[in-house]
């Protein structure tokens, strides 16, 4: 076989234990946690902030997260499903004939967790008394997006989120959803992509001035990460949701737009307020 194709059918379980297992996608997930953790705790201390109000941080992260991102994937791609599923929305199982299966939220869209993380911010900002939310999501988003990247690795781990048939001899050949052509490994594309957003947002937060202007790096966050979005939906294969009503461009597509333009706002904003002191 030709050496630009990988034929890919991992175990997507690390272990298992009676009816309880651990998959690749959850450890993704919690290593996108801890990673984010530290480098926010590093930041504290740099700036002298109370490492102490990051546990409450960590906790309202998680919940707006894991909430966000399962309510995204109920009500922007899947409601024709869990309509008819409404136990599988909250807790973390997969009904069938025999009973259920414990699979772990595997059905989470990074839109709704995008605005469950805001309204968690907000909510953290509000009750720890901070001068500035954009303070907050100046820096946070240098740990999401590093978060994102493990993330999709998780889906690439569970063969899911694939892209197109690339009808050459490049690819991945997904064999645990029974292929046998090769698909674009749209994936670790936005993996990647998340990579080298991550380390832009280091160097603006470390090297530049412009991370002095109050919603600079959390604007270029935003146009950077859904514009990556938006193109390699292009390569993805569709995930159902509005684009069946709305047409022309995906649902990843048209849900990137409201955030691009957001983030345009809030990057034109930050030369107009005052600057962090």
């Amino acid at each position: 076989m030709n050496d630009f194709i990988i034929e890919w059918a991992p175990n997507e379980k690390i272990f298992s234990l009676g009816p309880i297992a651990i998959h690749w996608y959850s450890m993704m997930f919690l290593l996108a946690f801890y990673i984010g953790f530290q480098l926010l705790k590093k930041i504290y201390i740099k700036e002298k902030k109370n490492v102490a109000l990051l546990d409450p941080f960590l906790v309202h992260m998680v919940l707006g997260t894991i909430i966000g991102a399962r309510l995204g994937e109920v009500f922007f791609y899947n409601w024709e499903y869990f309509q008819n599923n409404l136990l599988e929305i909250f807790l973390p199982i997969k009904l069938n004939d025999s009973g259920a299966d414990f699979i772990g939220f595997r059905g989470l869209s990074s839109h709704g967790a995008t605005v469950g993380i805001i309204i968690s911010i907000f909510i953290y900002k509000i009750r720890y008394k901070y001068d500035s939310v954009l303070w907050i999501f100046d820096r946070l988003v240098i740990a999401v997006a590093v978060g994102g990247m493990f993330v999709r690795i998780g889906n690439f781990f569970n063969s899911e989120i694939v892209g197109k048939f690339t009808n050459s001899d490049f690819g991945v050949v997904f064999l645990n959803r029974g292929d046998s052509l090769p698909r674009h490994p749209a994936q670790l594309y936005e993996a990647f992509g998340y990579l080298i957003l991550f380390i832009l947002l280091v160097l603006i937060y470390n090297k530049s001035k412009l991370s002095m202007k109050k919603g600079f790096i959390f604007g270029f966050f935003l146009i950077t990460l859904f514009t990556i979005r938006f193109v390699v939906e292009y390569v993805k294969e569709s995930q159902g949701g509005i684009e069946k009503t709305l047409g022309i461009i995906s649902t990843g597509q048209w849900l990137s737009i409201p955030f691009i333009i957001i983030g345009m706002l809030l990057m034109i904003n930050s030369f107009i307020i005052k600057k962090y002191k």
